[in-house]
């Protein structure tokens, strides 16, 4: 995989429009390969989202997840606001004839809250969106574990890649238009992503991740206007001491 990848994965969301209510957390993509493991994730993005991620394997091959996001932005033109959690439980396992590579399934829910106002002029309202979600989500994660590493400033960086896809439903179960009831909507989301993470001290990992949102209804308010991208740090401990090796 190319370096220069890396470098252009911040450009991604600079691709993305703005005008859907509903702004898409980061899939959750633990790495989990045997029982005991814990992982835990902290990610933001240019739009001050930020997002906190765990993940415990009770199991050899059971999988549980949660993802806990919060944005809060006021710009110029628009104040958005989203709170979102979710949770989900899947399988896990390694395969290869190496055991490098990694397949995890996980399905799960989760609901929030998001407000958007876009202003006219000054600080006066044009319109006010608020709006109640519920989501329902599917996805298949798919990682390299074999390292790859590149020499930089001295020091070898381990380098991993991998990819999620995921599947959500995301309904408005209360939906206000400058502050009257109105009609609520329902859209289904394919998110495909891809991340790359960098080992940086031990178990400790700096990860990119970026993506699309493809809306398969034709909505107004719930849209796939907004990419997936974020970026943070990844810490894996592993149940028998091998965290990510």
């Amino acid at each position: 995989m190319p370096l220069k990848r890396l470098f252009a994965l911040p450009l991604l969301p600079l691709l993305g429009g703005c005008a859907s209510v509903y702004f898409p957390p980061p899939a959750a993509a633990p790495m989990l390969t045997q029982k005991g493991e814990f992982s835990g994730g902290l990610h933001a993005n240019f739009k001050e989202n930020f997002t906190v991620q765990g993940a415990y394997a009770p199991g050899e091959h059971i999988g549980l997840i949660a993802t806990a996001s919060s944005l809060h932005n006021n710009g110029k033109k628009r104040f958005l606001e989203q709170d979102l959690g979710e949770v989900g439980a899947g399988y896990h396992t390694r395969f290869g004839a190496d055991q490098s590579r990694i397949l995890e399934v996980y399905a799960g829910g989760g609901f929030g809250r998001a407000k958007r106002l876009e202003y006219a002029r000054g600080d006066q309202p044009r319109e006010e969106q608020d709006a109640r979600l519920e989501k329902y989500f599917a996805q298949v994660n798919y990682t390299k574990k074999e390292k790859e590493s590149y020499h930089v400033l001295g020091r070898d960086w381990p380098v991993r890649y991998g990819a999620a896809l995921r599947l959500s439903y995301l309904n408005m179960t209360d939906f206000r238009l400058n502050g009257q009831r109105a009609p609520g909507e329902s859209n289904i989301f394919f998110e495909p992503v891809s991340y790359t993470r960098i080992g940086l001290v031990g178990p400790l990992k700096f990860q990119f991740m970026s993506g699309w949102t493809f809306g398969l209804k034709r909505r107004k308010y719930l849209t796939a206007a907004n990419s997936v991208f974020s970026f943070g740090f990844i810490l894996n401990l592993g149940g028998d001491g091998r965290g990510e090796d």
